[in-house]
């Protein structure tokens, strides 16, 4: 009867032990399920338009989509890599995370598209360029923010004169 008791339990902590190791080794993507509002403006001569293009790009599961580039371009789901991922301290001594992404997918139509882009926590930056038989076609600007924007930081109680702050 002894016997029985340790080997089940043996058996529970050895699965429980690989299940976690499949959960928690899994890299989260930092992208998955972010959208940003993003505006786009064409590069002409050198120099960008002065109008720009709306655009909403959503990430999920390694893969971006982009309403202009699906309209325009009939291009769908895009595979992208994050070339760096690196987290350092700024001027004001709060922690932000670089995302260095690089995305390309080309058509039957031999019609390139790369995209290449940075992400500092909720600011997106980037270029895209849509080539045929490797001379550029159109290239584009990318600026934007994450739907919903910075977040919020919580407020620190207001402490009165006389009184200490409560403690949890």
């Amino acid at each position: 009867m002894n016997f029985k008791k340790s080997l089940f339990i043996s058996l529970i902590t050895i699965s429980t032990i690989i299940l976690m190791s499949f959960v928690l080794g899994k890299d989260k993507d930092p992208l998955h399920k972010r959208k940003f509002n993003l505006t786009l403006f064409e590069i002409k001569d050198g120099q960008a338009g002065k109008k720009g293009i709306v655009d909403i790009m959503e990430f999920k599961d390694g893969k971006l989509f982009s309403d202009f580039l699906y309209d325009k371009f009939q291009y769908k789901w895009i595979k992208y890599r994050i070339n760096k991922d690196s987290i350092y301290t700024d001027s004001t001594d709060t922690e932000v995370r670089l995302l260095e992404v690089e995305a390309s997918a080309t058509d039957d139509k031999n019609q390139t598209i790369i995209i290449n882009f940075n992400s500092v926590e909720w600011d997106f930056d980037g270029t895209i360029k849509i080539t045929k038989n490797d001379k550029i076609k159109k290239q584009f600007d990318i600026v934007g923010r994450e739907k919903g924007g910075k977040p919020k930081k919580e407020k620190k109680p207001k402490v009165e004169a006389g009184t200490e702050p409560k403690k949890d």
